[in-house]
C-alpha cells in the first residue's frame, strides 16, 4: 500500500475529536430547543453522553465559550450555561475577517447610504419615550463647542450613538445588525488621524448636530418619508466632511482583552416601554 504524504489543505483535514464534540453539543442544543440561561450537562455527564475523555469534554466547552455560545463557571453549582453570542464577539470576528481585505471609507459610506435610511424610517413607528430622550441626550452632548481634543473625539462617538438608538428601535433584527456593524466600523475601524483641530472636524460635528435635530423633529411627527430623505442627505453630507479629513480604514485585530472593556457600551439596546 502506498501512502500519500502530501499534506491535506486545511479545509480537508480531519476534524479534531474536540471539534466533533462541539458539533454534537450544538446539535444537542438545537434538538432540545434550549436557549439562553439553560444549563448544559455537567462535564462528567458530557463525557458519558458523547463517549469522550475529560480532556476532550473540556476542550469542547472551551471552544463553545470562545465562540460566545456558553459561559463556564466553576464550583459545586458551576458548569456551562447557554448564552446569546455577544454582539462584541461578532464584531471581533468581523474585524479580524476584514483585516486582510482592502476596504476604504467610501465603501463603508456606500453601504451606509443604502441601509441606514431604511433603518431610520423603519424605526419611527417604534420609537418610545425612552428612545426620544436618548436621542435628545445625544444631541445635547454634541451641541457645545468642544473645550478639548478629548471632548471633540467623544462627541464624534456620541454622534454615532444617535444612530445606535435608531437601530435599537428598528424591529428588523438583520437590518439592525448590519447598521450596527457599520457604526462599529466607523467608531473603531476608521482613523481620522490627529484631526480634532482641523476645521472640517468641527464642521462635521456642527452639521451632524443640525441633521440629528431635523431627524428627531421629523421622527416626533411620525413622518417616515421625511426621515428617510433626511437620513440620505445626512449621510452624504457627513461623507463629504469625512473625506476632507483624509479618513482611512485602519487594519487592526480585535483582541479578547479589547472585548473585556466592551465595545461601545453606550450602544446597548434600549428597553422598550411596556404597552
Amino acid at each position: 500500500m502506498t501512502y500519500d504524504a502530501t499534506p491535506r489543505p486545511p479545509h480537508l483535514r480531519s476534524p479534531k475529536r474536540g471539534d466533533l464534540v462541539v458539533e454534537e453539543i450544538k446539535r444537542w442544543i438545537a434538538e432540545r430547543r434550549l436557549g439562553p440561561g439553560d444549563k448544559l450537562p455537567k462535564e462528567d455527564e458530557l463525557q458519558t453522553l458523547f463517549g469522550v475523555s475529560k480532556g476532550t469534554a473540556r476542550e469542547a466547552l472551551k471552544s463553545l465559550e470562545v465562540q460566545g455560545l456558553v459561559t463556564v463557571s466553576t464550583g459545586p453549582a458551576g458548569g456551562a450555561t447557554i448564552g446569546e453570542v455577544p454582539l462584541e464577539r461578532a464584531f471581533q470576528l468581523l474585524q479580524n475577517y476584514l483585516f486582510f481585505r482592502e476596504m476604504d471609507v467610501a465603501q463603508i459610506y456606500a453601504v451606509r447610504r443604502l441601509l441606514e435610511p431604511e433603518l431610520a424610517a423603519g424605526a419611527v413607528p417604534h420609537l418610545t419615550k425612552e428612545h426620544f430622550e436618548a436621542l435628545e441626550r445625544s444631541i445635547a452632548t454634541c451641541a457645545p463647542l468642544p473645550a478639548s481634543k478629548a471632548q471633540a473625539l467623544a462627541q464624534r462617538q456620541q454622534d454615532l450613538h444617535f444612530h445606535d438608538v435608531l437601530a435599537a428601535a428598528n424591529p428588523n433584527m438583520l437590518l439592525r445588525f448590519m447598521c450596527q456593524v457599520i457604526n462599529h466600523l466607523l467608531r473603531h475601524g476608521v482613523a481620522m488621524g490627529d484631526q480634532p483641530t482641523h476645521p472640517a472636524f468641527q464642521k462635521l460635528g456642527d452639521t451632524n448636530v443640525a441633521a440629528h435635530k431635523r431627524l428627531l423633529a421629523a421622527a416626533r411627527r411620525g413622518d417616515v418619508e421625511r426621515v428617510r430623505k433626511l437620513m440620505v442627505e445626512h449621510i452624504d453630507e457627513a461623507e463629504r466632511h469625512v473625506h476632507k479629513l483624509d479618513a482611512a480604514v485602519r487594519r487592526r485585530f480585535v483582541l479578547d482583552s479589547d472585548l473585556q472593556a466592551r465595545i461601545a457600551p453606550q450602544s446597548r439596546p434600549l428597553r422598550k416601554e411596556k404597552a
